[in-house]
């Protein structure tokens, strides 16, 4: 079974989904992001068009790529809705980490 069918099946929190592709890229969110502001991608940028970028360059699954341009498009916070809710994706804070898995 690849990695993005189990994915789909467990919950998983936003920053889990930012530190999936960390690990899976070798890049932090923030240097992807700065990377994706380096190419013209920003707020106003189309999911389509971002999320054929991660997957080309890194690829990076769907799922994992939308959780990324939520960042792009919002900034760093999770919705209010998912912080302590019992949903699939549910996070802990509002914050998300950008500056990697080792920084923490």
């Amino acid at each position: 079974m690849d990695a993005n069918a189990q994915d789909e099946r467990l919950p998983m929190s936003y920053q889990a989904y930012l530190d999936a592709i960390e690990q899976k890229t070798g890049r932090t969110p923030q240097q992807l992001l700065d990377e994706a502001a380096s190419r013209g991608y920003g707020p106003g940028t189309n999911a389509t068009e971002f999320v054929t970028w991660l997957k080309d360059e890194y690829d990076v699954g769907r799922g994992h790529a939308m959780a990324l341009y939520g960042v792009l498009k919002n900034g760093p916070t999770v919705p209010e809705k998912h912080v302590g809710s019992a949903g699939s994706h549910r996070d802990e804070t509002l914050e998300l980490r950008l500056d990697g898995i080792a920084a923490r």
